[in-house]
This record gives structure tokens, C-alpha cells and sequence, in this order.
């Protein structure tokens, strides 16, 4: 393929693929309105992703993980740990590091809020078939690998940037590599095929 055609091939599955996270953006909502419990805003949900995928992680790793500055994670960590959600203690190994641990009651969240996208996203995938369902989940591997090596690159770059905080570690990604870190989230959802 020529280099202007790839590009324009490139352009049409990138607007593709944005039409597709807005609508799954709505589908998320929709799941996140039907959890009763208390709401928990995209940054603290992003937090108790990161939790949930990896327990025990110090608040400056959670930082880097969800493109946040130490301070703002923290934020986010008091109104988890405000909630329930969240708990801190101290390391045993070292006293001025502080390891975040998720709840059994943000375990409970999280599950309830994913099996309430599940059922918004059963009647969508329902209407295709087998073949277009295997087409979509080979095609959703291969974005989430693409996404895990492109996020990959972006954290070597930045742990190879200066601090932009004074004293602090990292900082925020830019707003292209966090949307792109949401769209990680997508596949807690995602049908498993045999």
C-alpha cells in the first residue's frame, strides 16, 4: 500500500474506531448509572483498575500507571479510601512507602459495575454472528497489544524525562495515552471465546 493511501487508510480506522469508543463510552454509562452504590468518578475508577490488576502497589507506581502526579493520586486514593473502597498501610519493608490495597467492598463495585456493562454490551454482541464476534475479538488483540506496546514506549520516554513536578516522580501523560489507558479498562468486559 502507497504511503498516502496508507495514511488515509489509517485516518478511516482511526475515525472508526473513535465512533466505537463513543458508543461504548454511552454503553459504559449506562452500566455505571445502574450500580446503586456510591458513584465513583473515571480517575478513581482508573484507580481501582490499576488495584484490582495489581494489589499492594505504592501510591507513586499507582501514579504512573494511571498518568497522575503523586498529589493527585493521592486525592483520588482519600475519597476511595473516604468510600470504603480503598485501604493504605504502611510498607513492612519500608515505613515511608504506603501500600494500597483494594476492599472487599470496591471488589464488590467493581464487580457489579462490570456485570452491569456486561449485560448493556450482551444485547449488541447478540445481534452479530459467531464469525463477526471471533473477527471483533481478534481485532480488539491486536488493538490491546498495539495500546500495551504504544504505552509501554510513552512510560519509557517519560521515566527518561525530567520531572515536571519539583520533588515529585512523573507527572501527567498526555491526554491521548489516558484515553488510551481508559480503553484498557474495555477488556474487564469482553466476552471470552472458546
Amino acid at each position: 500500500m502507497e504511503p498516502a493511501a496508507a495514511d488515509l487508510a489509517d485516518g478511516r480506522t482511526a475515525e472508526a474506531a473513535r465512533a466505537v469508543v463513543e458508543q461504548l463510552e454511552m454503553l459504559w454509562e449506562r452500566g455505571r448509572d445502574a450500580v446503586p452504590t456510591a458513584p465513583v468518578s473515571t480517575s478513581q475508577l482508573r484507580v481501582l483498575y490499576t488495584l484490582d490488576q495489581q494489589d499492594g502497589i505504592n501510591l507513586r507506581d499507582l501514579g504512573r500507571q494511571i498518568g497522575a502526579a503523586p498529589s493527585s493520586a493521592s486525592r483520588l486514593c482519600d475519597r476511595l479510601q473516604a468510600i470504603g473502597y480503598l485501604h493504605r498501610s504502611f510498607s513492612s519493608t519500608d515505613r515511608r512507602e504506603v501500600t494500597l490495597r483494594i476492599t472487599s467492598l470496591g471488589r464488590a463495585y467493581l464487580s457489579e459495575l462490570r456485570a452491569h456493562r456486561e449485560e448493556e454490551l450482551a444485547s449488541t454482541l447478540a445481534a452479530m454472528t459467531a464469525q463477526e464476534r471471533d473477527a471483533l475479538m481478534s481485532g480488539l488483540a491486536a488493538f490491546r497489544k498495539a495500546h500495551d506496546a504504544a504505552t509501554a514506549r510513552a512510560a519509557a520516554r517519560a521515566s527518561a524525562a525530567p520531572s515536571p513536578e519539583p520533588g515529585g516522580e512523573g507527572g501527567e501523560r498526555p491526554a491521548d495515552t489516558r484515553r488510551a489507558a481508559d480503553l484498557t479498562a474495555a477488556h474487564h468486559v469482553l466476552p471470552r471465546t472458546a
